[in-house]
């Protein structure tokens, strides 16, 4: 359900290297003529080096994380999706511009008691019940890899690759593979990720309320990101 994170994309971190070389030369004037100081023209924006690294922070106001379930509600005659969100997601991005993640350095956390529905019960259920938020208040991402992510990116522009890392639920952890587009502009990054797995997957119980005829066993987990370069 909402244990996301992450995520994501986290990963714009390639694209947002922007550095600037700029030099400028100047004659000292002569004892007795004084000749025009002469200006070398500005360098262009330099490509960062393969080894420079690049940390990616969430803005948790502009980001968001949400769980998607299909379920089926007695008096309704279609089913719908059961769709809970939360802004309470940190977490930072480290890696170098040739794509590589440092993992040791890299996470991303949601607080799942903050998760919120259309219907208090649905979320009382689920923070007591599925995830035992008492007991395991948090879901984190690691990224380890981003397949796809190509070595040589430009300074800004569209992006869409994988993001792999091992996702923790309560107290199981599993490696996901995220979808990501995105897209990068100066120091931000903005873009979606999305992934899917099973209750059983990471050992969670399905709801079963009164009011639920049925759930689909697929949970899609979807974020909102919004990074900044620090």
């Amino acid at each position: 359900m909402g244990r996301t994170i992450a995520s994501g994309a986290i990963i714009f971190l390639a694209l947002i290297a922007t550095a600037c070389a700029g030099q400028t030369a100047a004659n000292p004037a002569a004892p007795t003529v004084a000749p025009a100081v002469a200006t070398a023209p500005a360098a262009p924006p330099a490509a960062p080096a393969a080894g420079d690294v690049i940390r990616l922070a969430v803005v948790p106001e502009k980001s968001q994380a949400r769980y998607r379930v299909r379920e089926q509600l007695a008096g309704v005659a279609l089913p719908s999706d059961a769709v809970g969100a939360t802004n309470a997601f940190t977490g930072t991005i480290v890696g170098k511009t040739d794509g590589t993640i440092l993992s040791d350095q890299s996470m991303f956390q949601v607080d799942l008691r903050t998760l919120r529905s259309n219907e208090s019960v649905r979320d009382n259920f689920i923070g007591r019940s599925v995830l035992e938020t008492s007991r395991y208040p948090y879901a984190t991402f690691v990224p380890t890899s981003a397949p796809g992510l190509a070595l040589s990116l430009p300074q800004s522009g569209d992006v869409s690759f994988k993001l792999i890392g091992n996702l923790t639920i309560r107290d199981v952890t599993k490696p996901v593979t995220w979808d990501v587009a995105g897209k990068v502009s100066g120091n931000t990054a903005t873009g979606t990720a999305t992934t899917t797995f099973t209750f059983e997957d990471f050992g969670l119980t399905q709801p079963h309320v009164a009011r639920v005829l049925s759930i689909v066993d697929s949970i899609k987990l979807e974020l909102d990101l919004t990074l900044q370069r620090q």
